[in-house]
């Protein structure tokens, strides 16, 4: 069985949380409740799952995703891919 994999994104002190609440609505389809609490988790804790478990294939294209709006409007959002 293949392993799973989460999408984490990493805070920075550029990206407004606005933007990353606006990713984890379009890309990862969270509600607006769980796109803030993801987003203070990030603020707060420097990290939070964005989405998951996926397979790995997914994961790499969800974080490229994320990334890519990002960069597109000017911003260093990180996002990466981990195995569960």
């Amino acid at each position: 069985r293949p392993p799973l994999y989460k999408v984490v994104l990493l805070n920075d002190d550029y990206t407004p949380m606005e933007l990353v609440a606006s990713i984890l609505l379009t890309v990862f389809h969270h509600s607006d409740t769980t796109a803030w609490e993801i987003t203070m988790d990030i603020h707060e804790k420097g990290r939070g799952v964005a989405g998951g478990p996926y397979s790995k294939e997914v994961a790499e294209t969800k974080t490229e995703k994320t990334m890519g709006i990002a960069k597109a409007l000017g911003y260093p959002l990180l996002a990466t891919f981990e195995e569960e």
